[in-house]
């Protein structure tokens, strides 16, 4: 086995102090900002005019809404009012067919029909 000698001992140095980086010269501080509360106003305005506009929309819609309920109830009325027009004309057709008239002129009035038909041709006056 092999044996070392124990290393002579150097004496203690302090260890050597790092240079310091340059240092900047400080700046100068700004003053502080005072503009905080129109800042938050502006905030507040447009909230209000955002808001102002979603009011504005809401109320266009239920608007267009009513309006259609109207026009529903409206077309409803047309159909009715069409539907009844229709009966009245059938019964007007029906109360001057040629044949009814003349089987109630027989019938009520007790008017007979004629055995033959003449007609009369009118001249014009001379004026």
């Amino acid at each position: 086995m092999a044996s070392f000698a124990p290393a002579p001992a150097r004496p203690y140095s302090p260890p050597k102090p790092r240079p310091q980086p340059a240092r900047r010269p400080a700046r100068p501080r700004a003053a502080p900002r005072t503009r905080s509360r129109p800042q938050v106003a502006g905030g507040v305005f447009w909230i209000a005019i955002v808001a102002l506009l979603l009011a504005g929309i809401v109320a266009l819609n239920v608007a267009a809404l009513r309006l259609n309920v109207q026009v529903e109830q409206l077309d409803g009325q047309r159909a009715k009012l069409a539907a009844k027009r229709d009966a009245l004309q059938t019964e007007l057709s029906t109360a001057v067919a040629a044949g009814r008239v003349e089987g109630l002129a027989i019938n009520r009035l007790g008017l007979v029909a004629p055995d033959s038909t003449t007609y009369l041709e009118l001249k014009p006056r001379k004026r």
